[in-house]
């Protein structure tokens, strides 16, 4: 079987270096806000070009604590709208909700699957303050045209970086794009831990000030609460594991780059579509994701000849249970790429074996 990750053989390639990061770790004895912590945020915001990096426990928390921090500066208050696209991870839109937010969905561009600007101008109402756009599959967004329509109604801009670690747009890397960028960690990611954790990059100074009380208790000095927190705190063990991986984060997205290449030269079968791609260096292919309109038969036919797949995803958000109130909307566009998208094997240690086993197999499916 082609996994469709095979995270130990990801990992694997670290191993030595680990060692000696788990080593240093134990060496210290300290776990929580320690120096692993605080050299990973200086190494991060300096990849991404930010003057700040806050490490957090996951992806979810990174997005609703820059929401958090925006209503304790002011820049947001309660109820107020954020557009977000209507085909994202619904962890896009849970933290909106959380945040005692309005999430309003947007449709995206059914070639890139990204939020398209145009239907974003014409979802902005006077209670709309922020733009949300997420990187899907690891492509990022239009964000000249977002920021250009921002800067027009003066909205917040509000990257959801989790799925385009590293990727570049105009010379900036996903981050970097926006006023401020939650980032997830989670073990699949491109920069994956070995567990969970996320970060906020930012190079707002108030911003990033109030999201370091907010994520530790509300608090900036010891037992001493500014703010309601909560306890979200990237540990110490993760962000060293994570300063490894850093180090090799961009010839890991090269090495997607070559096997998306691959399976866009030598997939062929008319009944597979193919990714949009709107640049190539920019894209960091954290998923190679095609579409069919027999998508179940595809994903068995695939199954059968030894092709593990994953669809990302299979409910649209406004017909999730959770998002009941939302169940008599309709999104045509989400709603279709929701039936057929269907996720191939990729990542940085597949091999030209492999990639040529799945394109051919792909290519005899009738």
């Amino acid at each position: 079987m082609i996994l469709f990750l095979d995270l130990k053989k990801v990992n694997e390639q670290y191993r030595l270096q680990f060692e000696d990061a788990v080593k240093d770790v134990l060496d210290a004895g300290w776990y929580i806000l320690g120096k692993q912590d605080e050299k990973f945020e200086e190494e991060f915001a300096a990849y991404c070009g930010t003057k700040h990096c806050i490490g957090v426990a996951n992806g979810l928390d990174a997005l609703i604590l820059i929401l958090e921090a925006y209503k304790e500066l002011g820049r947001l208050k309660h109820d107020d709208e954020v557009l977000v696209p209507s085909n994202t991870y619904i962890a896009s839109i849970l933290a909106v909700s959380k945040a005692g937010l309005t999430p309003v969905l947007v449709e995206p561009d059914p070639r890139t699957f990204l939020i398209d600007p145009n239907n974003v101008e014409e979802k902005i109402t006077s209670r709309t303050k922020a733009i949300l756009p997420v990187h899907l599959y690891g492509q990022l967004c239009d964000m000249s045209a977002i920021n250009a329509l921002a800067q027009k109604h003066n909205l917040l801009v509000i990257e959801d970086s989790a799925q385009s670690h590293g990727a570049l747009q105009n010379g900036k890397r996903s981050g970097n794009l926006g006023h401020a960028s939650g980032f997830s960690f989670y073990p699949g990611k491109n920069l994956g831990a070995l567990g969970d954790g996320g970060a906020i990059t930012t190079s707002d100074d108030k911003l990033a000030e109030t999201v370091r009380a907010l994520r530790n208790y509300g608090s900036q000095k010891k037992y001493v609460n500014l703010y309601k927190g909560i306890n979200s705190r990237l540990d110490e063990m993760q962000a060293a594991l994570l300063r490894v991986k850093l180090q090799h984060l961009d010839t890991a997205n090269a090495k997607r780059r070559m096997a998306a290449d691959y399976y866009m030269q030598h997939i062929t079968n008319r009944k597979i579509t193919l990714p949009t791609l709107v640049e190539n260096e920019g894209h960091v292919w954290h998923l190679f994701v095609v579409k069919t309109a027999e998508r179940d038969r595809f994903q068995k036919y695939l199954d059968e000849n030894g092709v593990q797949t994953v669809i990302h995803y299979p409910i649209p958000p406004h017909k999730q249970p959770a998002y009941k109130e939302w169940s008599h909307h309709t999104y045509p566009v989400s709603e279709s790429l929701h039936r057929q998208v269907i996720s191939l094997p990729i990542s940085d240690v597949i091999n030209v074996e492999e990639l040529a086993k799945v394109s051919q197999i792909i290519n005899a499916f009738s």
